[in-house]
């Protein structure tokens, strides 16, 4: 761990420079934690996969933090109460992380692709894994579903060494540098690797100035179109999120450090605030608050000294900021109990609606600070503390609603919070089913047909949507035939299930709207969604056209992943919301809240204009493993930011209300 540095600019510089460095290595190889809840432990995969779902395990609260609480007096309106992340999430993730950077370096170094896949099923099985791999022996390790005698090898080095030597290697002969490149849409490795070599080419800002003053486009095999491309790849990427993470790299780092803060005797609670909680799309670091009416200074040196930390940028009684591993500043606020729902609150944020909160506060005469509400004494001064122990005593002592941090972004939830027309949003304990989700029948596909149900069973859905890849997509899709085959297979499963299993499908929106299959053939399934997976480069009104095509098919129950985004990957492609929206809303056609923290799309903006709207949303998880299954949590907090309610959600209903809405749509369109 590295020494505290000098106050000042020049330390915060130094500190977004090396979270800028440590990211360039990560930003595409994303962690697997798991979570108890209750007496179950629920696995979750963070990978970016083909088409990915991932997430952590389900809550039931509209309060969108994590239960790293204490256990002495947790305050009210509790979220998640109970869960505790298990010892194995950070050796888990943290092996899954440096097999997926194997197989990203060795493509970007030009290895031969069955090398560059054999690790990426490495990545994969570790992902995947159920066990704590930290605990098992050599013998235990070769026994472990995917893993084989050269992964296992190279766990034991990870968990003797602390490191992979095959992986230090390749991080010295590949530039970081080409590594930030290829996040670029369209850039491929062998082309990053001839910007660096040839012009110098290593971050995104100094692409863009070698764009701008046209020396990429005097490299070999680089013509107008292609330049084009990449261009148009940069402005959709833009700048403003360069020194920010998705949301789903950070949610288990936080969620580990507060396990480890809650564990300590002298720790009343804890809580991470900030965009994290509030379930931005992305967040600049992680807010962690402890509560505790002992001696700060031991908590503090504790969090310093974990082997989470890579460097310590500040150090004191109340805060401590470090860098991560992971490149993720974080910083810890230490807070006395009666503070704790004030202090909440405030390093919840937004700033905007603190603000609005405040200036209710000084209309009252009271004075409002991350410790409490206080009176003002006639020299206007702090008087006595009024409230502060919750964040519902604090809204309470200024005549407002407790409003939940998905909603607090200044977006008219304090005046709703006024007039009591604050919607009770969805929560979890509303999902009935998911309507989104793949099993090994699709070519990428972690888990088979039953294992799927029956975790999807487990969390007591009335029914789930097997939506295998359509005949389109050549290398995962089913063919009419396979989807014939898969129909007995769910024959033989379901009667071993109260839950309803869905013959389902997701569908591949063609360049002009088409669709996978004939078209009675298509009224055959329960259920299909349909999505875009090809030609993410098009412009508006082209992408536009044929997902309004799509929306026209009386079997198109829902449109999946509407922008195809990929946080901290590739942003979204442009559409005419208000014309979607209008379509769906004619024709009965839901869209869909993807509750991979990878994707959230429709992002929360998005829901708050359905919802406007009248039009039905689903959340679906998109899950391609048993572990992507516990993602719901995820985008239940991304249609909460959008004031989504159970009733503008199709799956808070029963399966004949399902039912009724695909043959609504049937009738409709004939």
């Amino acid at each position: 761990m590295g020494n505290v540095q000098a106050d000042g600019d020049a330390r915060l510089d130094g500190a977004r420079r090396q979270r800028l460095t440590l990211r360039g290595r990560h930003d595409d190889h994303l962690p697997v934690t798991r979570v108890e809840h209750g007496d179950r432990a629920v696995g979750v995969d963070l990978r970016d996969d083909a088409d990915d779902a991932v997430g952590a395990g389900p809550g039931s609260d509209v309060h969108a933090s994590q239960s790293c609480r204490g256990g002495r007096g947790a305050q009210q309106p509790v979220s998640h109460a109970g869960r505790r992340l298990r010892a194995m999430a950070w050796v888990n993730e943290e092996l899954h992380r440096r097999f997926a950077e194997i197989a990203s370096l060795l493509k970007i170094s030009g290895a031969d692709r069955f090398r560059v896949r054999a690790y990426e099923r490495a990545a994969d099985a570790v992902g995947a894994a159920s066990v704590d791999l930290g605990t098992l022996d050599d013998a235990a390790l070769a026994e472990v579903k995917g893993i084989g005698a050269s992964t296992a090898k190279k766990i034991r080095e990870y968990l003797d060494s602390g490191t992979i030597g095959m992986l230090e290697d390749l991080r010295e002969k590949v530039p970081a540098g080409v590594v930030e490149l290829t996040r670029v849409p369209g850039l491929g490795p062998k082309t990053a690797v001839l910007m660096h070599d040839s012009l110098g080419i290593d971050s995104i800002e100094a692409l863009t100035a070698a764009m701008e003053d046209g020396r990429v486009a005097g490299l070999p095999g680089l013509g107008a179109k292609t330049v084009a491309n990449l261009k148009e790849s940069l402005r959709r990427m833009g700048s403003k999120d360069t020194d920010r993470v998705p949301a789903a790299d950070a949610i288990a780092l936080a969620e580990e450090i507060c396990t480890r803060l809650r564990a300590r005797d002298d720790v009343d609670q804890v809580d991470y605030a900030g965009s994290l909680r509030r379930m931005r799309d992305t967040i600049g670091d992680i807010d962690v608050l402890v509560a505790s009416d002992a001696d700060p200074v031991p908590i503090h040196e504790a969090f310093r000294g974990y082997d989470l930390v890579q460097s310590v940028i500040a150090a004191g009684e109340k805060k401590s900021s470090v860098i991560t591993v992971r490149g993720i500043q974080v910083d810890l606020r230490v807070v006395e109990p009666d503070a704790w729902g004030a202090a909440l609150q405030y390093f919840t944020g937004s700033k905007a609606h603190n603000v609005r909160v405040r200036e209710r506060a000084v209309r009252r005469g009271l004075l409002l600070n991350e410790y409490g509400i206080w009176t003002r004494t006639e020299e206007g001064t702090q008087g006595e503390r009024v409230a502060s122990r919750t964040e519902a005593d604090v809204y309470a002592a200024v005549d407002l609603a407790w409003v939940p941090p998905t909603m607090r972004e200044d977006t008219g939830e304090v005046d709703a919070a006024i007039d009591g027309s604050l919607p009770a949003v969805v929560t979890l304990d509303d999902i009935t089913g998911d309507l989104h989700g793949h099993s090994d029948w699709s070519g990428d596909g972690k888990a088979t047909l039953e294992e799927m149900i029956g975790r999807a069973a487990g969390k007591g859905y009335a029914y789930w949507a097997v939506t295998d890849h359509a005949e389109d997509l050549s290398m995962n899709g089913l063919s009419r035939q396979q989807v014939l085959d898969r129909r007995g297979a769910i024959r033989a499963l379901q009667d071993r299930y109260e839950m309803a299993v869905l013959d389902a499908s997701e569908l591949n929106i063609g360049l002009e709207g088409g669709l996978d299959y004939d078209p009675d053939f298509l009224l055959e399934f329960d259920w299909t969604v349909a999505s875009v997976h090809s030609g993410l480069e098009r412009d508006s009104a082209a992408q536009t056209a044929r997902i309004m095509a799509a929306i026209e098919s009386p079997a198109v129950n829902a449109i999946g992943h509407l922008t195809g985004r990929k946080l901290g990957k590739r942003p979204g492609f442009e559409v005419d919301l208000a014309a979607i929206l209008e379509a769906c809303r004619e024709t009965g056609t839901a869209l869909e809240v993807n509750a991979s923290p990878r994707r959230l799309d429709l992002s929360g903006e998005m829901v708050r204009r359905a919802v406007e709207a009248g039009v039905s949303l689903t959340i679906s998880c998109d899950a391609h493993s048993v572990g992507d299954l516990d993602a719901m949590r995820y985008g239940v907090w991304t249609a909460q930011r959008g004031w989504a309610t159970p009733s503008d959600v199709l799956n808070t209903g029963t399966l004949e209300q399902l039912r009724a809405f695909v043959a609504a749509k049937r009738d409709r369109l004939g």
